[in-house]
C-alpha cells in the first residue's frame, strides 16, 4: 500500500511562511528553532513552508546544529547590514547542510539610495544564488530606492511591524509601499507584524497589525492596476469571509511579486488559513502535532 499524499497546498500560499521563530516576539532559542524547523519541513504541511531566517552574527552555531542533516538541505535566509554581505555568504557556504537562498540586506541610516545598488554588486559574488532582498527604509530614501532596484537582480523587503508601535506602518504607508514596489516592477517579501491572517487590534499592545492575506489581496490589486485609496481598503478590511474568498480567486501571479514574509511562529498563520477555509482541514492536525 502507498504512503497516503499530503493535503494539497494551494499555490498561492506554498512557501509563504518564512520560519523566523528565533526573532521577536518568538525568541525561540536556536538549538529548538533548528529541530523544530526541520520538523516543518518534513509534515504534511511543508509545502507551505519556507526558508529559516537567521542574523549573520549566529550562521556559524549552525555548524554543529545541522550537522546531522543531509548536504544543502537546510535552505537559510541571512539577515545582514551592508556593507557586510560578502562575509555572511562564506559563512553559510562553510556549512554543508546549508542552502543558502536568501540575503536579507539592511541599509544603514548614513547609506543613500544610489550607493545600495552598487554596494551589492561589489559585495555579492556572481556565483551566488541566493536571492537578495534590500529592506527599503521608512523614510525619504524608499521611492528612489526602489527605482534604483528596478531592472537588477535586487528585490525589496518591507518592514510591516516589530516590538514598538512605533515600527508598525498604518494602512496608508503599506499601500504606498507595495505600489511604489509594483510600478517599479520590483517582488519584494515582508517581515515583522504579520502575526495573523487578517488585519487585527493586538489587545495586549494596542498595535494595529496587518494580516498576511490582506497584503496578499493587496498586491494582487496594485498588479491589476488599482489606486492607492483601494490598497489601503484592502489592508484595513477585517472581514474573514471577504478577504478569504477574494484569496481562493487569486491567481499564484501575486507570488512573482509577495514572494514571502518572516514569521515567528508556522503554526499560527497557517492554521488561522486553515480556519478561513484555505487550507486541508488535516493542515491543522498536523501542525498542532509538530508545534506539540
Amino acid at each position: 500500500m502507498s504512503a497516503p499524499r499530503p493535503p494539497e497546498i494551494p499555490p498561492v500560499l506554498a512557501g509563504l511562511f518564512d520560519d523566523a521563530a528565533v526573532f521577536p516576539p518568538g525568541s525561540l532559542p536556536l538549538d529548538e528553532a533548528v529541530p523544530a524547523h526541520v520538523a516543518h519541513t518534513r509534515g504534511a504541511h511543508a509545502g507551505l513552508v519556507g526558508a529559516f531566517v537567521l542574523a549573520a552574527k549566529d550562521v556559524e552555531r549552525l555548524g554543529e546544529l545541522t550537522e546531522d542533516l543531509a548536504e544543502g538541505s537546510f535552505d537559510l535566509s541571512v539577515t545582514v547590514p551592508l556593507p557586510d554581505v560578502s562575509d555572511a555568504v562564506a559563512a553559510a557556504h562553510r556549512i554543508p547542510a546549508v542552502r543558502l537562498v536568501g540575503l536579507e540586506v539592511s541599509v544603514p541610516d548614513t547609506v543613500t539610495a544610489d550607493a545600495v545598488v552598487p554596494a551589492l554588486a561589489e559585495a555579492v559574488d556572481d556565483a551566488t544564488d541566493a536571492t537578495v532582498y534590500v529592506e527599503v527604509p521608512r523614510d525619504a530614501r524608499r521611492e528612489p530606492l526602489l527605482a534604483a532596484l528596478a531592472g537588477t537582480p535586487y528585490l525589496a523587503k518591507f518592514r510591516t511591524g516589530g516590538v514598538r508601535a512605533d515600527l508598525y506602518p498604518d494602512e496608508r504607508e503599506l499601500a504606498a509601499a507595495v505600489l511604489a514596489a509594483t510600478r517599479s516592477g520590483v517582488a519584494f517579501k515582508a517581515t515583522a507584524g504579520l502575526h495573523h491572517a487578517l488585519r487585527n487590534t493586538d489587545p495586549e499592545t494596542g498595535c494595529e497589525q496587518h494580516g498576511f492575506l490582506n497584503l496578499l489581496v493587496a498586491t494582487d490589486a496594485a498588479l491589476h492596476g488599482a489606486e492607492e485609496a483601494t490598497l489601503v481598503e484592502l489592508l484595513a478590511d477585517r472581514d474573514g469571509e471577504r478577504i478569504a474568498e477574494r484569496v481562493r480567486a487569486l491567481s499564484p501571479r501575486v507570488r512573482d511579486m509577495f514572494r514571502s514574509f518572516g514569521t515567528c511562529s508556522v503554526a499560527e498563520p497557517a492554521i488561522e488559513s486553515a480556519g478561513w477555509g484555505l487550507l486541508p482541514a488535516t493542515t491543522i492536525t498536523d501542525l498542532t502535532e509538530v508545534s506539540a
